[in-house]
């Protein structure tokens, strides 16, 4: 089983160095190559994604990411800007569906805004279509604007657009995940205003046919947004675009008290996948020890799950990572009173330990 590790920049490398530890506890061989990508690449390289990065990637089985960016980059041209790694990873590798968990643990309660009532037992599973929308569509850019409000102006435009068959696949996901859980599907969209959107609904409406098990609710976005916070756990899988879910998946992650608690997976139909946590780099705690690694020791536990096959593996880790906050080990992120306050590598080695 290989394994590409790329850490990437900030806090990644802290991170990333804490899932590998945990990794290298388990009692499974492994091979793990490590690469530079993001703003270290372009840094080494002139290039977020080098040629020897991406086919490291390409070849392993699975890819245990970081996060990649820096205030620093801002000023790149946007090919050459440390998020570009990621957008390449997923369009070279053809990762569709995003799997973002919001699981807000028993003893995490306290650290959500929500009132407890509302948040204890959330689980949450929010599938993300990852390479469409309007991230990807073309065409894009700048130039002086011909009609509209200030013909004359320099305007900026990006493309909303997605074909009936990458919202069939996604669908197809979101369905089957559903069926191992609750069997229920809220498809969110903005069907009232977008053609893009109305595709997606009507594409969703027809693949659930094959799947007369399972309930579906269509929402829109605005509402789903809302209701989330109004009440959480009414949901199940959510499916959604890529704009849109990457708004409510980290909108979802503050259910759960902290976005460090968040593990997310991207796969193709191959089952190969790029698993990270669902924060950025944060430049502004790069360094300090103080970062949560916990999103990432649970990404590589979804990483075990999914494309190595190691279920039982994962759910050790998945347990380690339980009993850690049991003993009330907090990072700065959840920490509150009551609990002991501990470091990026102390939460590390402490989910080792768990492990023994």
């Amino acid at each position: 089983m290989k394994i590409a590790v790329l850490p990437g920049d900030g806090i990644g490398t802290e991170i990333v160095a804490e899932a590998v530890k945990v990794l290298k506890a388990l009692d499974i061989s492994f091979e793990m190559e490590t690469a530079l990508v993001g703003g270290a690449a372009y840094e080494a390289h002139g290039h977020p994604l080098p040629e020897s990065t991406l086919k490291l990637a390409q070849a392993a089985d699975a890819i245990l990411f970081g996060a990649v960016g820096d205030w620093k980059y801002d000023k790149l041209d946007r090919p050459l800007r440390p998020e570009q790694a990621i957008l390449g990873l997923r369009k070279h590798l053809g990762l569709f569906a995003n799997f973002r968990p919001a699981i807000c643990y028993e003893q995490l309660v306290g650290a959500s805004s929500l009132k407890p009532e509302l948040i204890s037992g959330l689980d949450i599973l929010i599938i993300r279509e990852l390479t469409g929308d309007i991230y990807f569509g073309q065409p894009r850019g700048r130039r002086v604007a011909t009609d509209g409000h200030f013909p004359g102006a320099e305007e900026a435009f990006d493309t909303m657009r997605y074909s009936k068959p990458e919202i069939e696949r996604i669908a197809h996901v979101a369905f089957q995940a559903a069926r191992k859980r609750n069997k229920k599907v809220t498809s969110v969209d903005k069907a009232n205003v977008l053609e893009t959107f109305q595709l997606w609904k009507d594409v969703v409406t027809e693949v659930h046919a094959q799947y007369p098990d399972v309930e579906l609710q269509h929402m829109y976005v605005d509402n789903a947004a809302m209701q989330l916070v109004k009440a959480p756990k009414a949901f199940d899988v959510v499916v959604t675009g890529n704009m849109f879910g990457d708004i409510l998946s980290d909108e979802a992650s503050m259910l759960t008290g902290s976005i460090g608690m968040l593990p997310s997976a991207s796969l193709n139909s191959k089952n190969q996948g790029l698993y990270e946590p669902s924060h950025g780099s944060a430049p502004d705690i790069a360094g300090k020890g103080v970062a949560n690694p916990l999103a990432t020791i649970l990404s590589a536990a979804m990483m075990l799950r999914f494309s190595l096959n190691q279920e039982v593996a994962a759910q050790r880790i998945e347990g380690a990572v339980q009993k850690v906050l049991a003993q009330g080990l907090r990072t700065p992120d959840i920490f509150s009173d009551g609990t002991t306050k501990v470091g990026t590598a102390q939460m590390g080695d402490a989910v080792v330990k768990a492990l023994a």
